[in-house]
């Protein structure tokens, strides 16, 4: 049977059982498109931005555990994926982009809308391809699903100049899962296991610091198999809430630079560290001579690019987490150590999360009051800047796929079109985005595409008025000089929404967000809700630059 180009992509992604795509349509990808709307047996939506279609695909990806998959054309769509590409590349998240390309004979030449896509995004993709036969496509795609999904996910990036789509050839879709020179480790080394079932057993004061590779491997229920046997306390990175309940005894929450005093102080007492599924980010360990002096360091992770690379372990195992959690669970002895735990219980009465209780309406309390009413049971989605620390430190999260944000690239703009990839892949979750008021600019005109595909998603903008972030940093280090961060100017969120054809609201008060807040969530509608935040509110705990971990500011605020 021959087919077109597009009619095997069509078809590829059929046997992918791919369910949606997001994208744009251009002049490159035209025949594409043109398949797409006679043939697809999947949903296309339309994004009002490059960035908006892969940054749902992102969204996509991370909440249903499944490939993302967007598409662009050639020149300035293709480059409009290029932020997207590196934020999942940096948080790995399986996506795969599609681009349409000029035709094969005229590139190279500086052709209307050509640029060497797989020469840009070659350091921010898992793999990419120029596809210049064919007979070569079906295989193609077959392997960058493969690729994307398996050991340490990521994107990949496929380039279809507009002749190939044209091109007829017999159809095959290969059998083949497994390509020469790929061969991820899954099975972890078991001497190596042995010897950390060994040190957990010797250790007085262990700790599990676990990432967001736990959720990758969907080991969730390994993680928590080995803790119920072994009594060690977890903490998590940003990437990793919601892989171990936040309402469990033994969990600390998260660390780092506005990590929880008490997880902070914890680890850094520690004489074992679990490492799992995570590598040991600046913003984690702060100054890397002075992080955890006291600490033998164990390692978990599929890549093994990441063992060693900015913390020396002392027992490594590359290998896939569920493989690994598994055996070692089996293997390890049952132990509770009593003291330490009195430690870690001291710690968490002494120093709580605390800030200023008063009439204010304050971005701590919209965070509370958003899990009280949601008990959890909802996926939270932010962008970038105060309020995504605020949401990771004062919502608790229960289960995985649970907390969507860019963690690695910090891309503002990424929370409104990462909660509509969300909100598409799991319809029947409450899906809430948190922004703040410079973000949520960014990828503003995404609206339109959550109004026209009625998707309930609740909004919430942290509106301070100000790059809130960067005005906290020149508070703290830059003597208040708040250089080109007040946000005068900006838009009245409710009313611009209405004209999108949504509903807003503007709030002041907490009795005004308690009432909102409880009307949207029993309606199944989308919602904007401009909470007016005090201006020079900040995030604490934070661990200031170049310092150790456990030395923090404002961690006992109040």
């Amino acid at each position: 049977m021959k087919l077109s180009g597009t009619e095997i992509v069509i078809e590829c992604l059929k046997r992918e059982n791919v369910k949606v795509v997001f994208g744009i349509p251009g002049g490159a990808i035209m025949p594409l498109y043109d398949t797409i709307d006679k043939k697809a047996t999947f949903a296309h939506i339309l994004t009002k931005h490059e960035q908006g279609a892969v940054h749902a695909a992102d969204g996509y990806a991370r909440a249903t555990g499944e490939v993302g998959v967007c598409i662009a054309t050639s020149g300035p769509g293709a480059t409009n994926l290029v932020t997207g590409l590196a934020n999942a590349y940096l948080d790995s998240i399986p996506i795969v982009a599609f681009t349409g390309q000029v035709i094969s004979p005229l590139i190279g030449t500086d052709a209307f809308q050509e640029v060497d896509i797989t020469g840009i995004t070659l350091p921010i993709t898992k793999n990419n391809y120029l596809v210049m036969d064919v007979k070569n496509l079906a295989s193609t795609i077959k392997e960058a699903f493969y690729l994307a999904r398996t050991g340490r996910p990521g994107p990949v990036l496929i380039d279809l100049p507009k002749d190939i789509q044209f091109a007829k050839t017999d159809f095959h879709y290969p059998d083949k899962d497994k390509y020469l020179g790929y061969r991820p480790t899954i099975r972890g080394n078991l001497n190596q296991i042995r010897k950390t079932a060994d040190a957990i057993h010797e250790a007085i004061r262990p700790i599990i610091y676990a990432g967001g590779g736990i959720i990758n491997s969907n080991a969730t229920n390994e993680l928590q198999a080995l803790v119920n046997k072994t009594h060690i306390p977890v903490t998590t990175t940003l990437m990793g809430l919601g892989s171990f309940p936040e309402n469990h005894d033994l969990s600390l929450g998260m660390l780092g630079m506005h990590g929880l005093y008490y997880a902070n102080t914890a680890i850094s007492e520690a004489d074992l560290i679990i490492a799992l599924g995570t590598r040991f980010d600046d913003r984690v360990t702060g100054n890397t001579k002075q992080f955890c002096p006291k600490a033998k360091f164990i390692h978990v992770d599929i890549d093994p690019a990441e063992i060693s690379k900015n913390i020396k372990v002392d027992i490594p195992i590359v290998g896939d987490l569920k493989y690994v959690l598994t055996k070692l669970t089996q293997l390890v002895e049952p132990k509770k150590e009593t003291e330490w735990l009195n430690r870690i219980a001291e710690l968490k009465q002494k120093y709580p999360l605390q800030y200023q209780r008063d009439n204010q309406l304050r971005p701590q309390y919209i965070i509370e009051k958003l899990y009280e009413l949601t008990k959890g049971d909802a996926i939270i989605v932010t962008d970038v800047g105060q309020h995504q620390m605020w949401a990771a430190q004062y919502y608790q999260y229960h289960q995985p796929r649970s907390f969507i944000s860019s963690g690695g690239l910090g891309t503002m703009g990424f929370g409104l079109p990462a909660a509509i990839g969300a909100q598409i892949g799991c319809p029947n979750k409450k899906v809430v985005c948190i922004a703040g008021d410079g973000g949520f600019q960014m990828n503003i005109q995404e609206l339109a595409t959550v109004v026209k595909n009625k998707l309930p998603i609740i909004t919430i903008i942290m509106n301070n008025g100000y790059l809130g972030m960067v005005r906290q940093w020149q508070e703290l280090f830059f003597e208040k000089r708040y250089a080109s961060t007040s946000l005068d100017g900006s838009p009245d969120f409710a009313k611009l929404v209405q004209v999108y054809g949504g509903k807003g609201v503007k709030v002041y008060t907490k009795d005004a967000l308690d009432e909102t807040l409880k009307e949207a969530l029993s309606d199944n509608q989308f919602i904007l809700i401009d909470c007016i935040i005090p201006p020079e509110e900040n995030v604490f705990p934070m661990v200031s630059p170049g310092k150790a971990i456990n030395h923090m500011l404002g961690e006992n605020k109040s």
